[in-house]
């Protein structure tokens, strides 16, 4: 399970570097800001937000159909949707940057949102698509 976490959190990481390596804003600043700045909070709310819809992505993926108070239909399309607005924001403020890591402008934090947001998508998508298919009665064609 540790070496499933390893494998999970460096992947994650490449995966957060390689948008940052095609954004362009790869290389560190010459001087560091420190603290909160706008486009940081910015950034930090779209990752908890990308981050949200995977845990409720993962729940609605996990659960049965037919049990009564788990997070179904509804779970599947909030992380869908949650996963959609944090790859929009977290594109944005990487599209806007206009420095690297370390310059205030929050694109890590972007990077991570638009990572986080992509799998919160897919798993929200794949929750929903199953929670469709299992559905159906055996013999039905839509």
């Amino acid at each position: 399970m540790i070496l499933a976490t390893l494998a999970a959190a460096a992947i994650f990481a490449g995966l957060v570097h390689a948008v940052l390596v095609v954004a362009h804003v790869s290389q560190p600043a010459n001087t560091t800001v420190y603290g909160l700045t706008p486009r940081r909070l910015w950034a930090t709310m779209a990752a908890a937000l990308g981050l949200a819809g995977v845990v409720i992505g993962g729940l609605a993926l996990v659960r049965r159909a037919g049990t009564p108070g788990t997070s179904g239909r509804l779970g599947a399309i909030a992380a869908l949707v949650a996963g959609l607005v944090a790859v929009v924001n977290g594109g944005l403020n990487v599209a806007i940057a206009n420095g690297g890591p370390g310059t205030g402008n929050g694109v890590i934090g972007g990077a991570a949102a638009l990572v986080l947001g992509m799998i919160a998508a897919a798993l929200g998508g794949l929750a929903l698509t199953r929670r469709r298919r299992t559905a159906l009665e055996p013999g039905q064609l839509t």
